[in-house]
């Protein structure tokens, strides 16, 4: 189960999650993106699932889980990734909007891993990932919705964690934490801003995020940080939190709008879907990075710490014979 599968990380992680051998059943509002999502998971050669479903509404998302283990059999892996938001200053976001984004991205995440832990532990296997952000850790202006909800997302996390560690479950749970990344939220999500939103700099291709939830899905990682941004984020905050407040006031509005203004009929979709086919990139592959290296060595870190105390050993013994030699 992939929400929010019609575009961006939703989508790029429904097709590597296909290419692992998932078939997927895709949650989201939009038909046209969901049509679009179900093709490419297709083509891979995997069964796909489309349910159009508004993640805020917990009766449908329980009926999206119902319909997929009828036709796709007993979920395995639940991924948490349908959002929305407001780019804004808070004073100038209306309440019914800010309840919305937080229904959707936060609650939306709620309804999800309940929903899934309703069917996992009675069958004591299963995954869940939540899709979080280094906002996560760190707010940053124009983005209170989001950042607010990634918040919350985090503690809710952790006290569901608990709770399956306290039960002794074998249901796993683990929260990814993502950059700035190169989707079409930043043309979809409703905003405020007199530019276009983008993504605050270094930005990376989707294809990144879905490589690193694709691997939690398989492992027992806590919570896995992508791409140097993010670890820049969070350590920057936990040690210079005022001075990060500071930075952010004077940076964070010009970083996060691009030089064009915002076309005045720019449709968003905080409260309906936008039916177009969006697929998973944004507007700025130019500028987006393919690859994370932080991300390989988060990966591939007990292969390499293995390696080293290896090569370690093997020295000391070395040494001890030469010695012994003398």
């Amino acid at each position: 189960m992939v929400t929010g599968a019609s575009a961006g990380v939703g989508r790029a992680t429904a097709r590597r999650l296909a290419e692992d051998g998932y078939d997927i059943a895709l949650l989201a509002r939009g038909r046209a993106g969901l049509a679009g999502a179900a093709d490419e998971i297709e083509r891979l050669g995997r069964r796909a699932l489309p349910i159009p479903t508004d993640v805020s509404d917990p009766g449908q998302v329980d009926a999206a889980a119902d319909r997929s283990e009828r036709e796709l059999g007993p979920i395995a892996l639940w991924v948490n990734n349908a959002m929305t938001t407001i780019f804004s200053p808070f004073s100038e976001i209306e309440p019914e909007e800010y309840a919305r984004a937080t229904e959707v991205t936060y609650l939306g995440t709620v309804w999800g891993t309940k929903a899934a832990l309703e069917r996992m532990k009675p069958r004591n296997s299963g995954k869940v990932v939540l899709v979080g952000s280094a906002l996560a850790y760190r707010g940053i202006p124009l983005q209170a919705p989001y950042c607010g909800a990634k918040h919350a997302i985090k503690g809710f996390f952790e006290s569901v964690r608990t709770e399956l560690i306290h039960e002794g479950s074998k249901v796993g749970i683990s929260m990814v934490e993502l950059p700035g990344l190169n989707t079409p939220q930043f043309d979809h999500c409703r905003t405020r801003l007199p530019k276009q939103p983008q993504p605050v700099p270094p930005i990376y291709e989707p294809e990144v995020a879905a490589e690193g939830i694709a691997w939690v899905a398989k492992h027992k990682e806590r919570e896995l940080f992508i791409g140097a941004p993010t670890w820049k984020t969070i350590l920057g905050n936990k040690f210079a939190p005022g001075i990060v407040d500071v930075y952010l006031a004077k940076t964070a509005y010009g970083g996060q709008q691009a030089d064009e203004p915002v076309n005045g009929d720019r449709p968003d979709n905080l409260f309906e879907p936008i039916e177009r086919d969006e697929g998973a990139h944004g507007r700025f592959d130019e500028r987006s990075r393919s690859r994370s290296a932080l991300l390989w060595l988060a990966k591939n870190r007990r292969k390499l710490g293995a390696a080293t105390l290896a090569a370690a050993g093997a020295s000391a013994a070395a040494a001890t014979a030469a010695i012994l030699r003398d």
